[in-house]
């Protein structure tokens, strides 16, 4: 995990670093924030036409709950 200390807009706490896993055809993966607006697949999914994708930090607030998300190339899977 990232060395970032993040204090929730809400209360001031730290916020620790986490992530939301996406799940396609049963592989777990790091969500992933895609540029534009989202078409529908072939398939009847969302179809990601966009080469700009960067992946998702989530960060909780310890103390309140909060959760926010960052789209960062360091917080691909290592």
């Amino acid at each position: 995990m990232s060395e970032e200390i993040i204090v929730c807009p809400k209360c001031k706490n730290k916020m620790i670093q986490g992530f939301v896993p996406s799940y396609f055809h049963n592989n777990n993966k790091i969500s992933t924030w895609y540029e534009g607006i989202p078409k529908k697949s072939f398939l009847g999914g969302v179809d990601p036409q966009s080469e700009v994708n960067i992946p998702i930090g989530a960060f909780r607030c310890q103390n309140c709950g909060y959760i926010e998300f960052y789209g960062k190339t360091e917080y691909t899977v290592k």
